[in-house]
C-alpha cells in the first residue's frame, strides 16, 4: 500500500495502519476489528490490572489470530504531596459545591499504573506479537525479558532526541507523535510543550535521525494525511481520533457528541485532567482552570480530584468536566465500524497513491 513496507514486514500486518492504544477508549472489540481488517489492533493496558489484561487478550485471541499490540505507560509514580493535593482540591471546591458534591469526600487514587515486574511476567507468559510504550521505556531488565519473547518493541517520540534515545535503547520502530495528536503527549525527555513539533515537521527529521522505521502519528485521519506521511518518509501511520467515532470505541455519549460538533480550532493541550499534557476538546474546566495549571499535581495524581466532577457531569449529559480527548483532526472523523473504516482508508490511500 505504501512505498516502504518495513513496518508491515516487521509487525506481520497487511496494512501500514496502526490503531492508537487509547486508554479508557480502546476495547478488545476495537482491536479485533482493526486487526481483522489488516491493520495492527492495539489494546491499551495502562488502566487495567494483570487479570483484566489477561481476560481482554483471551477475548481477542478467541476472535483473531492476527498480530496484536499491548500498550503500557512508563511514567514514574510520584510521591503524594499533601499540601499540593489540598491546594488542588481547594481550586476545584467551588465546582464540587455547584454539583452538590462534598469537597471533603475522599477520592480514589488514580488507576493509571506504570509497567512493572508483575505486568512484565504476564507479557512474557502471554507473548503478544507487539508491545508498545508511552512516556519512554521500562527498565532495561524488564525490556530485555520482553524482547526475549520475540515481541517487537514500539514507543512514542515527540522530539528527535527522544527518537534517538529510543533507537539506542532497542526499539524496533518509533512512533513520531506530533503536536496535533490527541490524548497524552508521549514526552519523556522534553518537558516544554511550547517547543513541541507538529507531525509533518517532526516525521522527516526523525526519519533522517534514526535507522529503524518510523510511524507517523498526530492529526492523520484520512487518505490525504496517510499519503503525506509516506511522502515524508514514514513507513506507517498510527491513528486514534479517527477510531473514536467507531461504535467499538468505549467513549460515552457526551464525548461522542463533542467529537461530532467540535470545530477545527477547539482542542488544546491541558494538564487539568491528569497532571500531564494531553490534547482534548476545550470545555469549561479547561477554560476556567487551565489549559495548563500549576496547581495540578503530577501525573497521574491530578485525576483523582477531577474524577467525581467528571462522573457527575457526564451523568447529567454535560461536557463541562469530562476529559474529551481528541486530536486536531476530529472534523475529518467518520462514523463507521472500525473494520470498514480501516479498509476504506486503505482503499482511498491506494487511489491517492495512483494519482
Amino acid at each position: 500500500m505504501g512505498p516502504d513496507t518495513r513496518v508491515q514486514d516487521l509487525l506481520g500486518i497487511e496494512l501500514p495502519i496502526l490503531l492508537a492504544p487509547m486508554a479508557g477508549a480502546g476495547s478488545s472489540e476495537l482491536a479485533v476489528a482493526v486487526a481483522e481488517a489488516g491493520g495492527l489492533g492495539s489494546l491499551p493496558c495502562a488502566m487495567l490490572s494483570t487479570g483484566q489484561v489477561r481476560a481482554e487478550l483471551v477475548k481477542i485471541r478467541q476472535s483473531t489470530a492476527r498480530p496484536i499490540n499491548l500498550n503500557f505507560f512508563c511514567h514514574h509514580s510520584p510521591a503524594v504531596d499533601l499540601q499540593w493535593e489540598m491546594a488542588w482540591r481547594e481550586r476545584l471546591a467551588g465546582y464540587y459545591l455547584e454539583l452538590g458534591l462534598d469537597p471533603e469526600t475522599p477520592v480514589q487514587s488514580p488507576t493509571r499504573a506504570p509497567f512493572d515486574g508483575a505486568m512484565c511476567d504476564l507479557v512474557v507468559e502471554l507473548r503478544p506479537e507487539v508491545v508498545s510504550f508511552h512516556f519512554g521505556l521500562p527498565d532495561k531488565e524488564l525490556l530485555a525479558h520482553i524482547k526475549d519473547t520475540g515481541a517487537k518493541i514500539l514507543s512514542s517520540a515527540t522530539t528527535v532526541d527522544e527518537a534517538r534515545w529510543l533507537e539506542d535503547a532497542g526499539c524496533d520502530a518509533i512512533i513520531a507523535q506530533g503536536y496535533e495528536a490527541g490524548g497524552h503527549r508521549g514526552m519523556f525527555l522534553a518537558q516544554d510543550i511550547s517547543t513541541q513539533l507538529g507531525t509533518f515537521a517532526l516525521v522527516p527529521q526523525v526519519v533522517d535521525a534514526v535507522k529503524v522505521p518510523v510511524i507517523a502519528a498526530g492529526g492523520i485521519a484520512d487518505a490525504r494525511g496517510i499519503v503525506a506521511a509516506f511522502a515524508l518518509g514514514a513507513s506507517a501511520v498510527q491513528m486514534g481520533t479517527a477510531y473514536l467515532f467507531c461504535p467499538e470505541s468505549t467513549i460515552g455519549s457526551v464525548h461522542r457528541q463533542a467529537l461530532r460538533s467540535a470545530a477545527h480550532h477547539e482542542t488544546a493541550l491541558t494538564n487539568v485532567f491528569s497532571g500531564r499534557p494531553a490534547r482534548a476538546i476545550v470545555n469549561r474546566i479547561i477554560r476556567e482552570v487551565g489549559p495548563m495549571c500549576d496547581l495540578a499535581p503530577p501525573f497521574p495524581l491530578a485525576s483523582a480530584a477531577v474524577a467525581p466532577l467528571r462522573l457527575k457531569s457526564e451523568a447529567a449529559g454535560s461536557e463541562d468536566f469530562v476529559q474529551l480527548w481528541s486530536g486536531q483532526s476530529a472534523r475529518l472523523g467518520r462514523e463507521l465500524p472500525a473494520g470498514e473504516l480501516t479498509k476504506q482508508l486503505a482503499m482511498e490511500t491506494r487511489a491517492k497513491l495512483r494519482q
